[in-house]
């Protein structure tokens, strides 16, 4: 299998880690072979119930039973499309009121940016440095690493950047400004969070010149950072909340909320001002609304903090110079990338599954599944600290 995947599926870099997966269950990815690999990564944020949740399974094989794709998004009443958004609706602030759903967190950035300039009729754009909102055109005008970009230009126009937690470069949102992007918490640049009340700023400077905030929540949001969303763990309330990855249960999906008022641009002058043929599919919809129905009641959410303090205690070496992020959206930072580097592969041969972050070259992601239970963080940490004694400097 591995030869084929590397002779027909295109890749995305030239030295994929390449492992041969047979299946995945709990907090454990199984090979081909039947080795076992403790997952730290949790598909990048993406399967917080990890893998194989009986719910989620049950809602999806009830689904398939009655029906799948059957028309376009937005013309028929399907029944889980119609419960995800009043669901969400429900999770979300009262400002919220309405969800558009997609079929990733990148074209969710994509209708929220749409959205932004048909609501406000402006032209501008503000984003940060280092930041990551996706690959398509639009999201990557937003995003904040010239490097990634520069092949792929001309990009949109009107987009200008500021650097998280730099109260200074507010200065640059002004009266041509429609909206500002920011993620929640900064994912690719080493899971760094605002400071000093900077949401809050951000928001009172948007309000100030008639910009709308949009907060990015495809990584922090549901439960991993110990709360429902990541913006509430400091006091702010966007505009827009765009969300994805974890939603959809280990299934494709994005959704984009707004308030009725801004949502209802989309319909009108010119109508269709947003749509997708696959968003709002049932049988994605059945995994997200069991995935956020288990995160709800399970009490999940209020572990979190709790796992984050076990990781922050068995993840103590004089080569881990600190530990940034919060919940279990936390990155250890080395001294260099060569550490980082040896550590993901090292790890991979001890059945202990990490990745690295996009920007930050210095560190290596923790987003296991919500659900790992503390013995698991425990071993994982173990073999960590003991592949870092073993790595010869």
């Amino acid at each position: 299998m591995l030869n084929d995947f590397l002779k027909y599926q295109a890749k995305t870099t030239p030295h994929p880690l390449g492992l041969e997966i047979e299946r995945a269950s709990g907090s454990y990815i199984y090979d081909v072979n039947g080795k076992s690999y403790l997952d730290f990564v949790a598909g990048v944020s993406a399967c917080p119930l990890g893998h194989g949740h009986p719910k989620i399974i049950k809602a999806i094989q009830d689904q398939t039973n009655k029906y799948l794709h059957v028309m376009v998004y937005g013309e028929f009443a399907q029944a889980p499309a119609v419960e995800l958004c009043k669901k969400l609706v429900e999770l979300l602030p009262k400002n919220q009121e309405v969800v558009y759903l997609t079929n990733s967190g990148t074209e969710a950035i994509e209708g929220a940016l749409k959205l932004a300039k048909r609501v406000t009729q402006r032209p501008g754009l503000i984003a940060a440095n280092q930041s990551y909102h996706g690959s398509t055109h639009g999201a990557l005008s937003l995003l904040g690493n010239q490097e990634q970009k520069k092949g792929y230009r001309p990009l949109l126009p009107g987009v200008d950047f500021i650097t998280f937690n730099n109260e200074k470069d507010l200065e640059k949102i002004n009266d041509s400004t429609a909206a500002v992007m920011l993620e929640t918490i900064q994912g690719g640049a080493g899971f760094i969070q605002p400071q000093k009340n900077y949401l809050k700023k951000v928001k009172r400077k948007c309000e100030k010149v008639g910009a709308l905030l949009i907060l990015d929540e495809i990584q922090p949001g549901f439960g991993r950072t110990g709360k429902m969303f990541g913006f509430e763990n400091y006091g702010i309330k966007p505009d827009i909340v765009v969300m994805g990855k974890a939603l959809g249960g280990g299934l494709p999906i994005g959704a984009f909320s707004a308030s009725k008022t801004l949502m209802k641009e989309l319909e009108y002058n010119p109508k269709l001002g947003h749509i997708t043929t696959f968003g709002g599919n049932p049988v994605i919809a059945a995994s997200a609304l069991a995935t956020l129905n288990e995160i709800e009641k399970s009490g999940i959410v209020k572990t979190i903090n709790h796992k984050e303090k076990l990781f922050r205690k068995n993840l103590r070496h004089p080569k881990i110079k600190k530990i940034q992020g919060i919940g279990l959206m936390l990155a250890p930072i080395f001294e260099s990338s060569e550490t980082a580097d040896y550590l993901v592969h090292q790890c991979i041969k001890k059945g202990l599954l990490l990745f690295w972050l996009l920007w930050e070259k210095n560190a290596i992601r923790i987003s296991p599944p919500l659900t790992i239970s503390d013995e698991q963080i425990i071993l994982g940490c173990q073999i960590i600290c003991e592949t870092l004694d073993e790595q010869q400097v």
